[in-house]
């Protein structure tokens, strides 16, 4: 709970505070600056002080949870990804500093176990952001790859339309490939793991398949209404990896 409250409050920051981008950018700043002294047990903010002793306890990196405040600093700073490999590497300060922390936390955070997970956490932020093209484009924002929009001939424009453009679904539909073949890369890191860890990063695993699941049966529609897995598809799936049946 502690490290989700920090993750939101630094999302909070970057996407929610009041005033423009250089306002955002000193608070990241005052943000970055408080973490530090969470390091050393001077916390002012109160969540920054209930992760105080969790970083103590477990002697958690510093390192992650600045990139965390990192990809938020982009965010003001960066408005459009003009490749895939632009959009992985926005990833590794978005998303897999999360699956580093929890696996830091179970105290099972071994090199190959953390490529794993930056393969399912990466997979899990590039489905996100397909799930919310409408909402990314109207805050400003476009996160699909510029080199498959122009593959696909897919104008900005049609990000907003509803229902979704055949050049917009197929965009999706690439982007869904990938993020697919990015879980079952880190499909090993589920039997890797031994009690709460192993059930945990199985639902977020499943709920990765699952939402790929919907957003295919939606016909890659997420102009038209938004597009989520089941709860029961993500608990049956979740069950099976934590069994240790490979994923499909």
């Amino acid at each position: 709970m502690a490290l989700y409250g920090f993750a939101r409050l630094a999302d909070q920051v970057g996407d929610a505070h009041p005033g423009d981008r250089g306002d955002r950018l000193r608070v990241l700043d005052a943000l970055e600056a408080d973490l530090d002294r969470a390091f050393t047990g001077n916390a002012r903010h109160a969540l920054l002080r209930d992760l105080t002793p969790v970083l103590q306890r477990r002697e958690l990196p510093r390192e992650p949870f600045a990139r965390l405040i990192e990809a938020n600093r982009r965010d003001q700073r960066v408005a459009r990804y003009a490749t895939w490999a632009e959009l992985l590497d926005y990833c590794t300060l978005s998303a897999n500093p999360v699956g580093e922390l929890v696996l830091q936390l179970a105290g099972a955070a071994t090199p190959e176990r953390l490529a794993w997970s930056d393969a399912i956490c990466t997979a899990l932020q590039v489905i996100e952001h397909s799930q919310d093209v409408l909402e990314d484009c109207e805050a400003g924002r476009i996160y699909l790859p510029g080199e498959l929009l122009a593959a696909e001939g897919c104008p900005e424009a049609d990000l907003v339309k509803a229902p979704a453009s055949p050049a917009l679904r197929r965009v999706l539909a690439r982007l869904a490939g990938r993020a697919r073949a990015l879980l079952r890369s880190g499909d090993p890191l589920v039997p890797s793991l031994r009690g709460p860890a192993r059930l945990a990063v199985a639902g977020f695993v499943a709920g990765g398949h699952a939402a790929l699941d919907a957003l295919e049966a939606a016909g890659f529609d997420v102009t038209s209404a938004s597009v989520a897995p089941a709860r029961g598809r993500v608990a049956r799936r979740a069950l099976g990896l934590w069994a240790g049946r490979a994923s499909r």
